[in-house]
């Protein structure tokens, strides 16, 4: 099982942002701030995730990512849409509207997003009980 996953982007201040609004529909919120001092120069870090866990991580320190694919489980398609409508909102871009995607199987319902750098950031749940 993965612990937690991360990645480097280009501009720290609208990553962050985006981030905020668009995991705040999965209850996934800023938990911890790793500052450039702290890493002895090895780049700024933010971790996302609940529970006092942090997950999803982001950061500097190396050449933005781009292309990376990430899915986070969401309870019900409800928290898909959610999700997908909040990070237009912040500014992402579509790559994926919510909907069945049964190539994958019956059940499963996704949506996907462009981040600032161009990761895409998909939402799905496997039916409408459960993540």
């Amino acid at each position: 099982m993965i612990d937690h996953i991360g990645f480097p982007v280009s501009d720290l201040s609208a990553s962050r942002a985006f981030y905020e609004r668009a995991l705040a529909p999965l209850g996934i919120s800023l938990l911890m701030e790793v500052t450039e001092e702290m890493t002895g120069g090895h780049g700024a870090h933010l971790g996302f995730g609940r529970d006092n866990k942090p997950f999803f991580w982001i950061g500097t320190g190396r050449p933005a990512a781009s292309g990376a694919h990430v899915a986070l489980a969401a309870p019900d398609h409800a928290t898909v849409d959610a999700f997908h409508k909040a990070a237009l909102d912040a500014g992402g871009r579509d790559n994926g509207a919510p909907g069945l995607r049964p190539v994958y199987h019956p059940d499963y319902y996704g949506a996907f997003v462009l981040d600032p750098d161009g990761n895409n950031i998909e939402t799905v749940c496997h039916g409408e009980g459960g993540a």
